[in-house]
């Protein structure tokens, strides 16, 4: 059981995180059937402390209060530049060695892995944040595409939205599924999300070093994902032999020409899932795919969730005909036609 939950705050705290763990925990819902908390905002010292948001919160209690926690829950300052108080790091260790369940909410994670608590153990935090979590602490095993991550005595949640995910996955884990469902719908939030953060991920522009000989080729395909091509078509367009071409690809992009294309036409079938009113053979049409059992496989593969699902989820209203013809080409406008597509070759 999760009777006693502690959040330990330092400056600038992020005001969304801490009040979906004062939402989860702190409110008392016993009327409504739902457990009830002993719950505290601490800090090294019960004073006003900064938020993101330009006014302050007065936490109840110091650091000592982590003490009698069966769960603590971290959330960082963002941008995590800000190094953790040493204290609050020191009682973290502690805590994990007497087997309290601790938690970070997205940059969070920052905190955990300074006190040196995720070495060894995979972890997860906000998409944008997660390669500098990477390059600062290489024992941590980054995994950015998960809402959330179990590992041992330690959680980590991915950024804003992510923590309501993990907050109910730790009162689903306590108390089961009837009462995360029930509190779910109390927060009007679904119980359960599917897929993880490459849903939310912002369309990748490909990464070309300046001067690199490669950039014409790759802002080309991008403008021609519908299209079917093959390695020797793209290398006789690069002025290589197919065998350079693919050497110096992988350089540039770290990985396969069939590989970067796939992902390429992912992420635009995504774009078109979004606002355009294509079927999901169309998108697949579109997008150089060919068939939707195609779109598909590789959709599911990078986003964590089927095309229709991400349509459901991200779907932007109709714009009036008036704003549409005023506001410039629709996306994949000018892409016409095409059958399957794909780079034939081993990725």
């Amino acid at each position: 059981m999760l009777g006693n939950v502690a959040v330990p705050v330092f400056a600038p705290v992020p005001t969304f995180e801490l009040g979906v763990a004062c939402e989860v925990f702190g409110l008392d819902r016993s009327a409504a059937g739902l457990p009830a908390h002993e719950f505290a905002v601490c800090a090294e010292r019960a004073a006003p402390v900064p938020t993101t948001s330009g006014f302050t919160v007065l936490p109840s209690h110091d650091l000592s209060r982590l003490a009698a926690a069966d769960l603590i829950l971290v959330i960082g300052a963002p941008p995590p530049d800000v190094a953790p108080p040493p204290a609050l790091l020191a009682e973290l260790r502690a805590a994990v060695g007497r087997g309290v369940t601790v938690a970070s909410l997205c940059t969070g994670a920052f905190v955990l892995a300074a006190a040196g608590l995720l070495d060894g153990r995979r972890a997860t935090t906000h998409w944008s944040h997660a390669p500098r979590l990477a390059e600062r602490h290489p024992a941590v095993r980054v995994e950015v595409d998960r809402l959330y991550v179990e590992d041992g005595p330690i959680l980590t949640g991915a950024g804003s939205a992510g923590a309501i995910d993990l907050c109910l996955h730790l009162v689903r884990r306590a108390y089961g599924a009837e009462v995360a469902n029930a509190l779910a719908r109390q927060m009007v939030v679904p119980p359960h999300r599917e897929g993880g953060q490459a849903q939310f991920v912002e369309a990748p522009v490909p990464d070309v070093p300046d001067g690199g000989e490669l950039a014409d080729l790759l802002a080309w395909l991008v403008g021609h994902l519908n299209e079917p091509v093959t390695v020797p078509d793209l290398a006789a367009r690069a002025l290589m032999s197919p065998r350079t071409f693919a050497r110096r690809f992988r350089q540039v992009t770290g990985t396969t020409p069939r590989a970067w294309l796939d992902d390429q036409r992912v992420w635009l079938a995504g774009r078109l899932l979004e606002r355009g009113d294509d079927t999901v053979d169309g998108v697949a049409v579109r997008c150089g795919f060919g068939s939707p059992d195609t779109l598909r496989r590789h959709f599911t593969r990078v986003m964590g969730v089927t095309p229709d699902s991400y349509r459901r989820s991200f779907r932007s209203p109709p714009r009036p005909r008036s704003a549409a013809a005023a506001g410039g080409p629709a996306v994949g406008a000018g892409r016409r036609g095409g059958g399957p597509g794909g780079v034939r070759g081993a990725r």
